[in-house]
């Protein structure tokens, strides 16, 4: 299984539309077996979904993602888990030992409005 979290210095990214970097870890037997971080290369909401696809993502853990996001990750036949704060490493244990804590209804608000320039989600209320 391949799983992939937005990554930020070892955190779990806060806004998948925004991400720059994914940590893609490969899962066999229920334990990571190896990993990389990879550069988005400045894709964006939509075409996250399909860079993911072609890295063999199957599941996407991370921070506020909004319905776009979540629709184009679900044509990929990607599943996602946001909501998901902390440590990367830690998130990825969880989700192989079936406790990851996600809040399935995680969304990013804002995209009702243009985006500022230095834009981060932290400045809206993503739940």
């Amino acid at each position: 299984m391949i799983i992939a979290v937005t990554y930020e210095n070892g955190q779990v990214f806060q806004h998948f539309g925004h991400t720059e970097k994914f940590k893609i870890y490969d899962i066999q037997d229920n334990r990571v077996v190896s990993f990389k971080i990879v550069d988005t290369n400045g894709s964006g909401h939509g075409a996250l979904a399909g860079f993911l696809k072609e890295q063999g993502v199957e599941v996407l853990i991370c921070g506020g993602i909004g319905g776009g996001a979540q629709n184009a990750l679900t044509q990929a036949g990607i599943k996602f888990y946001g909501g998901v704060q902390g440590s990367a490493d830690q998130a990825v244990v969880a989700y192989v030992c079936g406790k990851l804590d996600y809040n399935p209804d995680a969304k990013c608000d804002h995209h009702d409005h243009e985006h500022g320039e230095g834009h981060t989600c932290g400045e809206h209320d993503c739940h």
